[in-house]
């Protein structure tokens, strides 16, 4: 296997000193994510707690090792002691997807983090988002969980998501590309830009990333993104983007691996 899930990552290895901190957490998958949930905290939500503004800067932490550092800096506590709102670490749906991976793969769980939309946030529209997956033995499938909404009521079952409720960026490229979904409706919220088809394009390379274990931020830019988001990218690079869609939804480590390697794919260094 080229690709294993069940390993930590680059972003989701936590330090040696830090392994003392996740001992009482539960075994469970859906447990483990819940735990997330009470130490991560949206910026939507954080804008409500009057927080010193240094402290927004913690949604740009990419590691997961970082995410704790930062959590056990307000707080010493171990993982699962869940914390008051102004002393979980501020960090998008993507914190929550990559630090929920961090705790599942510390378990020897397989997970991954997945980049798309979710389409429950807003009637009609896909709105950015991350969530993860784990591998369910017994039931021999992928199970996609949003462990920023669990015990909230914007999805029924946050823990087990229905098909067509998150679509990944490679999944939302193919409706739009056979006219099934408009890409106007695909888009970051809060923003007046950040809409449309570039978004897909761009969810769909964060995704192929993420698939091999580079869980970036969510502005996060390289190859020709740049290029893609001011429209200067024409026929052949929806091409490629095309064949990510395509390797993704087929779910071969190998292919996916395979087609990460690109100049145009691949998480350069100074990303990282």
């Amino acid at each position: 296997m080229v690709i294993d899930y069940a390993s930590p990552g680059i972003f989701t290895t936590l330090n040696a000193d830090q392994l003392p901190l996740i001992a009482g957490l539960p075994t469970d998958p859906v447990e483990i994510c819940r735990v997330v949930r009470g130490i991560v905290i949206h910026p939507f939500e954080a804008a409500t707690l009057s927080l010193p503004k240094e402290r927004l800067a913690e949604k740009d932490l990419r590691p997961a090792s970082a995410i704790v550092g930062a959590l056990t800096r307000l707080d010493a506590a171990p993982l699962e002691v869940q914390r008051p709102a102004h002393l979980r670490v501020v960090g998008t749906c993507r914190h929550f997807a990559t630090l929920s991976c961090a705790l599942l793969r510390v378990r020897g769980i397989p997970a991954r983090a997945r980049c798309g939309f979710a389409t429950y946030f807003a009637p009609g529209q896909g709105i950015d988002h991350w969530v993860t997956e784990y591998w369910h033995a017994g039931e021999r499938r992928w199970v996609r969980i949003d462990s920023q909404t669990l015990g909230g009521d914007q999805v029924a079952r946050p823990e087990d998501l229905a098909p067509g409720q998150f679509l990944t960026g490679g999944e939302a490229w193919t409706l739009y590309r056979r006219g099934e979904i408009d890409p106007d409706t695909f888009g970051v919220a809060g923003t007046t830009h950040a809409w449309g088809v570039a978004e897909i394009r761009g969810n769909a390379i964060r995704d192929l990333a993420a698939l091999c274990k580079t869980e970036t931020l969510p502005w996060d830019e390289w190859g020709r993104m740049t290029a893609s988001y001011e429209g200067k990218t024409g026929p052949d690079y929806d091409l490629l983007i095309d064949e990510v869609a395509a390797t993704c939804a087929a779910d071969s480590v190998e292919a996916v691996d395979r087609l990460y390697r690109s100049a145009d794919l691949r998480v350069p260094d100074e990303v990282r």
